[in-house]
């Protein structure tokens, strides 16, 4: 769904969950989307859930500004103790984070957008 095909209100009952590409037991619901990543400008929002025992494999990077709102679960990060939710996250552009896993499953809030350099 664009950013221009926008609803105030969307009734998530009715959304259905799809594999992220390339993170197998990890899914997600676009809400709104005009992301461009190489021309590097807009901004994604997304509903993302870890089924229990997913796991990435490798740190991302990204050029990207990332806000997480962990909704509910936990979720481990290679080197950090446990996160329950509610808990929130924001990482810079060129922030390395992962791998992540998810022993009982969990539920995120993703936003991804660019802004401008200071």
């Amino acid at each position: 769904m664009s950013l221009s095909d926008f609803q105030a209100f969307q009734h998530l009952a009715d959304a259905k969950w799809t594999d992220l590409p390339g993170f197998p037991g990890i899914q997600m619901i676009e809400l709104a989307d005009n992301f461009d990543e190489a021309a590097k400008t807009g901004r994604r929002t997304r509903l993302v859930r870890f089924l229990p025992g997913a796991k990435s494999e490798k740190p991302l990077i990204h050029s990207y500004w990332e806000e997480a709102y962990l909704i509910e679960g936990e979720m481990l990060y290679e080197g950090a103790p446990v996160l329950n939710g509610p808990a929130y996250r924001c990482r810079p552009p060129g922030t390395s984070h992962g791998p992540y896993s998810s022993p009982r499953g969990c539920m995120l809030l993703e936003s991804h957008y660019f802004a401008p350099s200071p």
